[in-house]
Protein backbone atom coordinates (compact mmCIF):
# COMPACT_ATOMS: atom_id res chain seq x y z
CA UNK A 1 0.00 0.00 0.00
CA UNK A 2 1.36 3.40 -0.95
CA UNK A 3 3.13 4.83 -3.98
CA UNK A 4 4.28 2.79 -6.97
CA UNK A 5 7.13 4.31 -8.99
CA UNK A 6 6.21 4.46 -12.68
CA UNK A 7 8.94 6.66 -14.20
CA UNK A 8 12.24 7.80 -12.68
CA UNK A 9 14.04 11.04 -13.55
CA UNK A 10 12.86 13.37 -16.32
CA UNK A 11 9.10 13.46 -16.49
CA UNK A 12 8.42 16.36 -18.94
CA UNK A 13 5.90 15.66 -21.64
CA UNK A 14 6.27 11.86 -21.58
CA UNK A 15 3.84 11.30 -18.74
CA UNK A 16 1.76 14.19 -19.96
CA UNK A 17 1.03 12.19 -23.10
CA UNK A 18 0.47 8.93 -21.22
CA UNK A 19 -1.45 10.26 -18.23
CA UNK A 20 -4.33 12.51 -19.20
CA UNK A 21 -5.09 13.35 -15.60
CA UNK A 22 -2.51 13.63 -12.84
CA UNK A 23 -1.49 15.75 -9.86
CA UNK A 24 1.59 17.96 -9.83
CA UNK A 25 3.03 21.33 -8.74
CA UNK A 26 0.76 24.33 -9.40
CA UNK A 27 1.84 26.87 -11.98
CA UNK A 28 3.02 30.41 -11.24
CA UNK A 29 4.59 29.71 -7.85
CA UNK A 30 7.05 32.26 -6.44
CA UNK A 31 10.66 31.11 -6.02
CA UNK A 32 10.26 31.45 -2.25
CA UNK A 33 7.29 29.05 -1.94
CA UNK A 34 8.13 26.27 0.51
CA UNK A 35 4.96 24.17 0.88
CA UNK A 36 1.71 23.95 -1.10
CA UNK A 37 -1.02 21.51 -2.06
CA UNK A 38 -0.79 19.42 -5.24
CA UNK A 39 -3.21 20.33 -8.01
CA UNK A 40 -4.71 18.17 -10.78
CA UNK A 41 -3.64 18.89 -14.34
CA UNK A 42 -5.98 18.33 -17.25
CA UNK A 43 -5.45 16.65 -20.59
CA UNK A 44 -1.96 16.65 -22.17
CA UNK A 45 0.07 17.79 -19.13
CA UNK A 46 -1.52 21.20 -18.96
CA UNK A 47 -0.91 22.02 -22.60
CA UNK A 48 -4.64 21.67 -23.15
CA UNK A 49 -7.24 22.56 -20.57
CA UNK A 50 -6.60 22.32 -16.85
CA UNK A 51 -9.20 21.09 -14.43
CA UNK A 52 -10.70 23.82 -12.30
CA UNK A 53 -11.68 23.89 -8.68
CA UNK A 54 -8.71 21.70 -7.82
CA UNK A 55 -8.44 19.66 -4.65
CA UNK A 56 -5.42 17.77 -3.38
CA UNK A 57 -7.29 14.64 -2.30
CA UNK A 58 -6.11 11.55 -4.18
CA UNK A 59 -7.73 8.12 -4.26
CA UNK A 60 -6.74 4.61 -5.27
CA UNK A 61 -5.18 4.80 -8.77
CA UNK A 62 -4.41 8.53 -8.71
CA UNK A 63 -1.28 9.50 -10.63
CA UNK A 64 1.23 12.09 -9.39
CA UNK A 65 4.16 13.72 -11.16
CA UNK A 66 7.02 14.92 -8.93
CA UNK A 67 9.22 17.51 -10.74
CA UNK A 68 12.93 18.00 -10.08
CA UNK A 69 13.60 20.03 -6.95
CA UNK A 70 10.42 19.06 -5.07
CA UNK A 71 9.38 16.40 -2.61
CA UNK A 72 5.92 14.86 -2.28
CA UNK A 73 4.17 14.37 1.05
CA UNK A 74 0.97 12.38 1.47
CA UNK A 75 -1.04 13.01 4.61
CA UNK A 76 -4.15 11.63 6.25
CA UNK A 77 -5.73 13.23 9.28
CA UNK A 78 -2.60 15.22 10.01
CA UNK A 79 -0.25 12.22 9.79
CA UNK A 80 2.33 11.73 7.04
CA UNK A 81 1.67 8.44 5.26
CA UNK A 82 4.24 8.69 2.42
CA UNK A 83 7.16 10.80 1.29
CA UNK A 84 8.95 10.97 -2.07
CA UNK A 85 12.15 12.93 -2.79
CA UNK A 86 12.93 11.46 -6.22
CA UNK A 87 11.56 13.11 -9.37
CA UNK A 88 9.36 10.91 -11.48
CA UNK A 89 5.85 9.59 -11.97
CA UNK A 90 4.00 7.74 -9.21
CA UNK A 91 0.67 6.00 -8.78
CA UNK A 92 -1.16 5.65 -5.49
CA UNK A 93 -2.36 2.11 -4.84
CA UNK A 94 -3.82 1.08 -1.55
CA UNK A 95 -3.27 -2.66 -1.89
CA UNK A 96 -0.17 -3.22 -4.10
CA UNK A 97 2.61 -5.13 -2.33
CA UNK A 98 5.22 -3.39 -4.54
CA UNK A 99 4.28 0.07 -3.39
CA UNK A 100 6.50 2.03 -1.03
CA UNK A 101 5.94 4.73 1.53
CA UNK A 102 9.27 6.56 1.39
CA UNK A 103 11.97 7.27 -1.18
CA UNK A 104 15.15 9.20 -0.33
CA UNK A 105 16.51 11.39 -3.12
CA UNK A 106 20.13 12.32 -3.80
CA UNK A 107 19.55 15.93 -2.80
CA UNK A 108 18.77 15.02 0.80
CA UNK A 109 20.58 13.21 3.56
CA UNK A 110 18.64 9.96 3.38
CA UNK A 111 19.51 8.85 6.92
CA UNK A 112 17.86 11.97 8.38
CA UNK A 113 14.72 11.38 6.34
CA UNK A 114 14.59 7.74 7.34
CA UNK A 115 15.00 8.62 11.01
CA UNK A 116 12.19 11.15 10.82
CA UNK A 117 10.00 8.65 8.98
CA UNK A 118 10.53 6.01 11.64
CA UNK A 119 9.71 8.57 14.29
CA UNK A 120 6.54 9.98 12.77
CA UNK A 121 5.24 7.34 10.33
CA UNK A 122 1.54 6.59 10.18
CA UNK A 123 0.71 4.08 12.90
CA UNK A 124 -2.43 2.57 11.38
CA UNK A 125 -3.74 1.34 8.07
CA UNK A 126 -3.58 4.12 5.43
CA UNK A 127 -7.01 5.03 4.21
CA UNK A 128 -8.10 5.22 0.59
CA UNK A 129 -7.96 9.03 0.51
CA UNK A 130 -4.71 10.91 0.95
CA UNK A 131 -3.98 14.65 0.83
CA UNK A 132 -1.01 15.42 -1.44
CA UNK A 133 1.39 18.29 -0.75
CA UNK A 134 4.64 19.38 -2.36
CA UNK A 135 7.59 20.73 -0.41
CA UNK A 136 10.43 22.60 -2.07
CA UNK A 137 13.88 20.98 -1.84
CA UNK A 138 15.56 23.96 -3.54
CA UNK A 139 17.33 26.89 -1.94
CA UNK A 140 14.71 29.44 -0.94
CA UNK A 141 16.11 32.98 -1.47
CA UNK A 142 15.37 36.51 -0.33
CA UNK A 143 14.95 35.92 3.39
CA UNK A 144 15.92 39.21 4.98
CA UNK A 145 17.59 40.14 8.24
CA UNK A 146 18.56 43.45 9.79
CA UNK A 147 19.16 45.31 13.04
CA UNK A 148 17.72 48.67 14.05
CA UNK A 149 20.39 49.34 16.66
CA UNK A 150 23.95 48.19 17.26
CA UNK A 151 24.73 44.61 18.07
CA UNK A 152 27.93 43.85 19.99
CA UNK A 153 30.27 40.88 19.99
CA UNK A 154 33.76 39.96 21.18
CA UNK A 155 36.07 40.24 18.19
CA UNK A 156 38.96 37.78 18.14
CA UNK A 157 41.19 39.84 15.83
CA UNK A 158 40.64 43.27 17.35
CA UNK A 159 40.72 41.66 20.80
CA UNK A 160 37.89 43.80 22.13
CA UNK A 161 34.13 44.24 21.93
CA UNK A 162 32.92 45.80 18.69
CA UNK A 163 29.51 46.87 17.46
CA UNK A 164 27.65 47.46 14.21
CA UNK A 165 24.29 47.84 12.53
CA UNK A 166 23.86 45.40 9.65
CA UNK A 167 21.33 44.11 7.14
CA UNK A 168 21.29 41.49 4.40
CA UNK A 169 19.61 38.36 3.06
CA UNK A 170 20.04 34.61 3.42
CA UNK A 171 18.86 31.51 1.59
CA UNK A 172 17.09 28.69 3.40
CA UNK A 173 16.90 25.02 2.58
CA UNK A 174 14.46 22.44 3.91
CA UNK A 175 16.82 19.58 4.77
CA UNK A 176 14.19 17.38 6.44
CA UNK A 177 10.68 17.90 5.02
CA UNK A 178 9.09 15.53 7.53
CA UNK A 179 10.41 17.50 10.52
CA UNK A 180 9.53 20.75 8.76
CA UNK A 181 5.88 19.82 8.26
CA UNK A 182 5.35 17.98 11.53
CA UNK A 183 7.08 20.44 13.85
CA UNK A 184 6.91 23.86 12.22
CA UNK A 185 4.26 24.45 9.53
CA UNK A 186 0.96 25.71 11.04
CA UNK A 187 -2.08 23.56 10.28
CA UNK A 188 -3.72 26.49 8.48
CA UNK A 189 -1.23 26.03 5.59
CA UNK A 190 -2.11 22.35 5.12
CA UNK A 191 -5.12 23.28 3.02
CA UNK A 192 -5.80 23.43 -0.74
CA UNK A 193 -4.83 26.76 -2.25
CA UNK A 194 -2.57 27.79 0.65
CA UNK A 195 1.13 28.49 0.06
CA UNK A 196 3.66 28.58 2.88
CA UNK A 197 6.15 31.30 1.88
CA UNK A 198 9.01 32.36 4.16
CA UNK A 199 8.97 35.88 2.71
CA UNK A 200 5.23 36.44 3.30
CA UNK A 201 4.88 39.31 5.76
CA UNK A 202 1.62 37.80 7.05
CA UNK A 203 3.28 34.46 7.82
CA UNK A 204 3.69 34.48 11.60
CA UNK A 205 5.94 31.40 11.52
CA UNK A 206 8.29 33.10 9.04
CA UNK A 207 8.34 36.23 11.21
CA UNK A 208 9.46 34.08 14.12
CA UNK A 209 12.39 32.84 12.02
CA UNK A 210 13.34 36.45 11.24
CA UNK A 211 13.43 37.31 14.94
CA UNK A 212 15.55 34.25 15.71
CA UNK A 213 18.05 35.13 12.98
CA UNK A 214 18.39 38.69 14.28
CA UNK A 215 18.90 37.28 17.78
CA UNK A 216 21.68 35.05 16.42
CA UNK A 217 23.64 37.74 14.56
CA UNK A 218 25.86 38.75 17.48
CA UNK A 219 26.99 35.18 18.28
CA UNK A 220 27.38 34.54 14.53
CA UNK A 221 29.74 37.51 14.16
CA UNK A 222 31.63 36.30 17.21
CA UNK A 223 31.91 32.76 15.79
CA UNK A 224 33.21 34.13 12.50
CA UNK A 225 35.80 36.53 13.86
CA UNK A 226 37.05 34.00 16.43
CA UNK A 227 37.52 31.26 13.82
CA UNK A 228 41.18 31.15 12.69
CA UNK A 229 40.19 29.39 9.46
CA UNK A 230 38.25 32.54 8.46
CA UNK A 231 41.28 34.74 9.13
CA UNK A 232 39.62 36.38 12.16
CA UNK A 233 38.82 39.40 10.02
CA UNK A 234 35.43 41.08 10.27
CA UNK A 235 36.23 42.90 7.02
CA UNK A 236 36.08 39.60 5.09
CA UNK A 237 32.45 38.85 5.97
CA UNK A 238 30.90 40.71 3.06
CA UNK A 239 33.03 38.73 0.59
CA UNK A 240 32.56 35.36 2.32
CA UNK A 241 28.88 34.47 1.93
CA UNK A 242 29.39 30.76 2.55
CA UNK A 243 31.74 31.22 5.49
CA UNK A 244 29.44 33.60 7.32
CA UNK A 245 26.42 31.44 6.45
CA UNK A 246 28.09 28.56 8.28
CA UNK A 247 28.67 30.75 11.33
CA UNK A 248 25.11 32.09 11.23
CA UNK A 249 23.64 28.61 10.77
CA UNK A 250 25.72 27.30 13.69
CA UNK A 251 24.57 30.17 15.92
CA UNK A 252 20.92 29.61 14.94
CA UNK A 253 21.25 25.88 15.54
CA UNK A 254 22.85 26.42 18.92
CA UNK A 255 20.17 28.86 20.01
CA UNK A 256 17.02 27.56 18.30
CA UNK A 257 17.73 24.05 16.89
CA UNK A 258 16.51 24.74 13.37
CA UNK A 259 18.06 21.67 11.79
CA UNK A 260 17.36 19.12 14.52
CA UNK A 261 13.84 20.30 15.40
CA UNK A 262 12.52 21.98 12.24
CA UNK A 263 14.50 20.49 9.35
CA UNK A 264 15.78 23.91 8.22
CA UNK A 265 19.28 25.23 7.48
CA UNK A 266 20.82 28.52 6.32
CA UNK A 267 23.07 27.83 3.31
CA UNK A 268 24.13 31.26 1.98
CA UNK A 269 24.16 34.86 3.14
CA UNK A 270 24.62 38.24 1.48
CA UNK A 271 25.43 41.16 3.76
CA UNK A 272 24.15 44.30 2.09
CA UNK A 273 25.69 46.75 4.54
CA UNK A 274 27.56 47.02 7.84
CA UNK A 275 27.77 50.33 9.70
CA UNK A 276 30.25 50.08 12.58
CA UNK A 277 29.94 52.23 15.68
CA UNK A 278 32.45 55.05 16.28
CA UNK A 279 34.86 53.04 18.45
CA UNK A 280 34.95 50.17 15.96
CA UNK A 281 35.60 52.54 13.06
CA UNK A 282 38.62 53.95 14.90
CA UNK A 283 39.90 50.44 15.61
CA UNK A 284 39.56 49.48 11.97
CA UNK A 285 41.49 52.59 10.90
CA UNK A 286 44.29 51.58 13.23
CA UNK A 287 44.32 48.08 11.79
CA UNK A 288 44.39 49.45 8.24
CA UNK A 289 47.37 51.67 9.10
CA UNK A 290 49.16 48.72 10.65
CA UNK A 291 48.47 46.62 7.55
CA UNK A 292 49.78 49.42 5.33
CA UNK A 293 53.06 49.53 7.29
CA UNK A 294 53.71 45.79 7.11
CA UNK A 295 55.99 43.99 4.63
CA UNK A 296 57.42 45.56 1.48
CA UNK A 297 54.51 47.98 1.27
CA UNK A 298 55.48 49.20 4.73
CA UNK A 299 59.03 49.95 3.53
CA UNK A 300 57.65 52.07 0.71
CA UNK A 301 55.27 53.94 2.99
CA UNK A 302 57.94 54.56 5.62
CA UNK A 303 60.45 55.76 3.02
CA UNK A 304 57.85 58.18 1.73
CA UNK A 305 57.27 59.41 5.29
CA UNK A 306 61.02 59.92 5.84
CA UNK A 307 61.36 61.81 2.55
CA UNK A 308 58.47 64.06 3.53
CA UNK A 309 60.11 64.68 6.90
CA UNK A 310 63.40 65.58 5.24
CA UNK A 311 61.63 68.04 2.99
CA UNK A 312 59.84 69.65 5.94
CA UNK A 313 63.06 69.82 7.98
CA UNK A 314 64.88 71.47 5.09
CA UNK A 315 62.13 74.06 4.71
CA UNK A 316 61.86 74.86 8.43
CA UNK A 317 65.33 74.29 9.85
CA UNK A 318 67.79 74.75 7.00
CA UNK A 319 71.00 72.77 7.10
CA UNK A 320 70.74 72.05 10.83
CA UNK A 321 67.29 70.51 10.36
CA UNK A 322 68.59 68.42 7.50
CA UNK A 323 71.50 67.32 9.64
CA UNK A 324 69.13 66.04 12.33
CA UNK A 325 66.80 64.22 9.98
CA UNK A 326 69.76 62.83 8.10
CA UNK A 327 71.19 61.31 11.25
CA UNK A 328 67.78 59.77 12.04
CA UNK A 329 67.35 58.38 8.54
CA UNK A 330 70.86 57.02 8.57
CA UNK A 331 70.10 55.16 11.79
CA UNK A 332 66.96 53.66 10.22
CA UNK A 333 68.69 52.74 6.97
CA UNK A 334 66.93 54.73 4.27
CA UNK A 335 66.56 52.65 1.13
CA UNK A 336 66.62 49.43 3.16
CA UNK A 337 64.36 50.03 6.15
CA UNK A 338 64.57 46.47 7.38
CA UNK A 339 68.39 46.29 7.53
CA UNK A 340 70.04 44.91 10.69
CA UNK A 341 70.66 47.45 13.42
CA UNK A 342 73.80 49.55 12.87
CA UNK A 343 76.32 50.38 15.62
CA UNK A 344 75.52 53.32 17.84
CA UNK A 345 76.26 56.71 16.28
CA UNK A 346 79.32 58.64 17.51
CA UNK A 347 78.89 61.52 19.90
CA UNK A 348 76.93 64.41 18.42
CA UNK A 349 79.74 66.97 19.12
CA UNK A 350 82.37 65.03 17.14
CA UNK A 351 83.06 67.18 14.01
CA UNK A 352 84.37 64.16 12.09
CA UNK A 353 81.12 62.27 12.75
CA UNK A 354 79.11 65.28 11.64
CA UNK A 355 81.05 65.56 8.42
CA UNK A 356 80.70 61.83 7.75
CA UNK A 357 76.93 62.08 8.11
CA UNK A 358 76.83 65.16 5.93
CA UNK A 359 78.89 63.38 3.25
CA UNK A 360 76.52 60.40 3.35
CA UNK A 361 73.56 62.72 2.88
CA UNK A 362 75.31 64.46 0.00
CA UNK A 363 76.04 61.13 -1.67
CA UNK A 364 72.40 60.06 -1.24
CA UNK A 365 71.22 63.31 -2.81
CA UNK A 366 69.45 64.37 0.35
CA UNK A 367 71.33 67.70 0.51
CA UNK A 368 73.01 69.91 -2.06
CA UNK A 369 76.72 70.75 -2.35
CA UNK A 370 75.96 74.18 -0.90
CA UNK A 371 74.26 72.59 2.11
CA UNK A 372 77.24 70.31 2.60
CA UNK A 373 79.71 73.23 2.42
CA UNK A 374 77.69 75.13 5.00
CA UNK A 375 77.60 72.14 7.36
CA UNK A 376 81.34 71.60 6.87
CA UNK A 377 82.13 75.20 7.70
CA UNK A 378 79.96 75.05 10.84
CA UNK A 379 81.44 71.74 12.02
CA UNK A 380 85.00 73.06 11.59
CA UNK A 381 84.20 76.44 13.13
CA UNK A 382 85.11 78.35 10.00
Amino acid sequence: MGLVQAVVGAVGGVLGDQWKDFYTVPQGLPATAALFAAVPQGTNAGRGSNTSGSTNIITNGSKIVVPEGYGLLLMQDGAITAFVAEPGGYEWRSDDINSKSIFAGDGLVSTFITQSWERFKFGGQPGSQQAAFFVSLKELPDNRFGTQSEIYWDDGFLNTQVGAITRGTYTLKIVDPILFVKNFVPASYLQPGKVFDFTDLDNAAASQLFNEVVGSLAPAFSLYTNDPSKGNRITKIQQDSLGFAQSLSAAVEQGYHWSSDRGLAIVKTAIVSIEYDANTRELLKTVQRADALSGSRGNSNLQASVAQGIQSAGENGGAAGLMGIGMASGMMGVGGLQQPATPAAPAADDPVAKLQKAKQMLDLGLITQADYDALKAKALGL
